[in-house]
């Protein structure tokens, strides 16, 4: 797949988790998989064990919404390779969707049916700390839009539909899944000190916001002008520190 295509998949699913409607519920998202309270971390008897259990519940919490979210772009993609023909208007059309995406989450622009969708709550017949519930929990993460995490998965789902094959639009979503869950595992991982730290940068996160809108905004007008290929030349620049060039002749 091209890399025009992973870099912005990838910053997107970064930006989902960090959005100001999603990362403060992750310490409660957490807090349900890993069935203890943060006192039982406290007990260094118990603190290993626990963290285990997190960690395992967290892979399984992730699993269920890269499972939806894979599935999504897997009929995405399928719808795009039947509009072929119309490509290039598929293509500027989802480009000025995904900028008026942008202008939502910096305010802009007004759009009411992203604001009637509700956060999806906890459901209550889950038991909390089994791995089949946070199985079950991530999914339905996937599945309950919010008016935060809605433009940022639909756009997204955009590009999917320029991919023009089911499997292509598949890996993207894949891509997408592994930007949101690199940062909650983190999370998951350092639980106490992180939580902690949640707190006290909670008040900033409008910034994240911000940046993410601008991005959907760039990100839009290379959908519109057909230059997303220079995000292929941008990846390439970026990556040039690790040797990538070198790296692509070993491999």
């Amino acid at each position: 797949m091209e890399l025009g295509l992973i870099i912005p998949a990838f910053v997107a699913g970064v930006l989902t988790i960090l959005a100001p409607c999603t990362l403060p519920l992750v310490p409660a998202y957490i807090g349900f998989i890993s069935g203890s309270s943060l006192d039982d971390l406290k007990d260094p008897q118990r603190a290993r064990g626990i963290r285990r259990k997190i960690l395992l519940n967290g892979v399984l919490f992730v699993l269920g919404f890269t499972v939806i979210f894979v599935s999504f772009g897997i009929l995405i993609g399928f719808v795009g390779s039947a509009l072929v023909p119309y490509r290039i208007w598929l293509t500027r059309i989802g480009g000025a969707l995904v900028v008026a995406f942008g202008l939502y989450m910096l305010g802009i622009l007004k759009l009411p049916f992203l604001n009637a969708i509700q956060k999806l709550p906890i459901p209550q017949t889950l038991q909390r700390g089994k791995p089949l519930s946070s199985l079950i929990l991530g999914a339905s993460f996937a599945t309950g839009w919010t008016p935060c995490v809605g433009p940022i998965l639909g756009s997204v789902l955009l590009l999917a539909t320029t991919t023009a094959t089911a499997l292509k639009g598949g890996l993207l979503l894949l891509v997408f899944s592994s930007g949101l869950a690199l940062p909650f595992l983190l999370i998951a991982a350092g639980i106490g000190s992180a939580t902690a730290k949640l707190g006290r940068i909670s008040k900033y996160l409008y910034i994240v916001e911000i940046i993410a809108g601008i991005f959907l905004v760039f990100l839009g007008v290379l959908l519109f002008t057909n230059n997303l290929g220079l995000m292929i030349i941008w990846g390439y620049s970026l990556l040039q520190f690790i040797g990538y060039d070198r790296l692509l002749n070993y491999l």
